[in-house]
């Protein structure tokens, strides 16, 4: 199949999934066309069975703000017409779908039918599409689709109570392909390890955008709770607006010289193979890639119950779950796992035996059924 995968070309979790799953798709004989306004961070160049086709809006004093929506629609007609392209699979609702949507009646016009799919990721519904100004062109888009897939339970029960969705919602859980993760330090995974804990420290992680909602200020507080009871080390990777205010607080609690604040990072996987545990204390996630990603390193997880975390983490196996907020549980639970070796190898071993479960393998041929079943009914109406 020719397959147009439509994203967000940033380091967000909507993005990255979409990239991954665009290239397992080529890998497997797809000829696929990522179509988006930049080159996708996570997207190397010249790979086989690869095209990427950059969208560029066009620049007019008329108007105040670049209409993306319509360079992107004229876009995806373009690459359909030109390429050939069999369906359309767009990530994240704004304004991708409603894009796919306008695109696919013009197409019409051409005598081309071609089906598309959306899949949700979490803000566009549960942050950006709550403002009742896109609220009709969501609820229009989604509907429209002509399938709809979301990375979580807790997400799909989210697009039902906040949308007036009439379509069918199929849940399919975000993945990741584990070649990329080390389960198993190398020796120079255990040379940076040395680097930052050269007495033999635990690791503690996060990794994220320093928005609110990630709650870092909970990550430092369970960390300053850890540090009193262990030596231990607190690797914070990421950038965003509450960086400043997590460095006040540091040093505020006497801990700046425990805590390692690396910025943000091309690849997370090598924070994840140095540590001992990962925190997620999140208000809310849709579903928590970073968590998996932990897991799949062989990262034990402490995290929120919010959203869709619980179908991610689970208790008492591959880490813990506490109520948002609950500093004081997060931190039982942490020492718990982190208090002999024979506990955290428990955990460990257990987190990646769990994140398989979400392995690419797993995940990919339920996108394959959705597609090959959307192409084989196509009409032209």
């Amino acid at each position: 199949m020719k397959i147009g995968i439509v994203l967000y070309p940033t380091f967000g979790g909507s993005g990255i999934v979409a990239t991954e799953l665009g290239k397992a798709l080529a890998e497997k004989g797809h000829e696929i066309h990522f179509i988006s306004y930049n080159h996708p961070v996570k997207l190397d160049h010249f790979l086989p069975n690869i095209r990427y086709h950059e969208v560029r809006p066009f620049h007019y004093p008329l108007f105040d703000y670049q209409p993306y929506e319509l360079a992107l629609t004229s876009k995806l007609v373009d690459v359909t017409r030109y390429e050939g392209l069999d369906i359309l699979h767009v990530h994240y609702a704004i304004p991708h779908a409603s894009a796919a949507y306008f695109a696919k009646q013009i197409l019409k016009t051409h005598g081309i039918n071609i089906p598309f799919i959306t899949t949700l990721h979490g803000t566009d519904i549960t942050l950006v599409g709550k403002q009742p100004s896109f609220e009709p062109v969501i609820t229009f888009s989604i509907n429209e689709s002509d399938a709809v897939t979301v990375v979580s339970e807790s997400l799909k029960r989210d697009t039902y109570r906040h949308f007036a969705v009439t379509n069918d919602i199929e849940v399919i859980p975000n993945f990741v392909e584990h070649s990329h993760y080390c389960s198993v330090p190398k020796p120079a995974d255990l040379a940076k390890r040395a680097a930052i804990a050269p007495n033999g420290e635990r690791i503690i992680s996060h990794v994220s955008n320093f928005r609110k909602v990630k709650r870092i200020e909970d990550v430092v507080y369970v960390f300053d709770k850890i540090l009193k009871q262990m030596p231990a080390k607190l690797v914070l990777a990421g950038d965003g607006p509450e960086r400043y205010h997590i460095e006040q607080l540091c040093a505020e609690l006497g801990i700046c010289g425990n805590v390692e604040m690396v910025g943000n990072v091309q690849q997370a996987s090598e924070i994840y193979c140095i540590s001992d545990l990962f925190l997620l204390p999140s208000e809310t996630e849709s579903f928590g890639l970073a968590a998996l990603e932990a897991l799949a390193s062989g990262v034990p997880v402490i995290s929120s119950n919010s959203g869709g975390l619980p179908e991610v983490n689970k208790h008492g196996y591959s880490g813990y779950l506490s109520n948002v907020g609950d500093v004081e549980d997060m931190a039982k639970n942490a020492l718990s796992i982190l208090a002999t070796d024979e506990e955290l190898n428990k955990f460990k071993k257990q987190a990646h035996e769990h994140s398989l479960k979400f392995s690419l393998k797993e995940i990919l041929p339920k996108y394959e059924l959705i597609y090959e079943r959307l192409v084989s009914s196509v009409t032209i109406k």
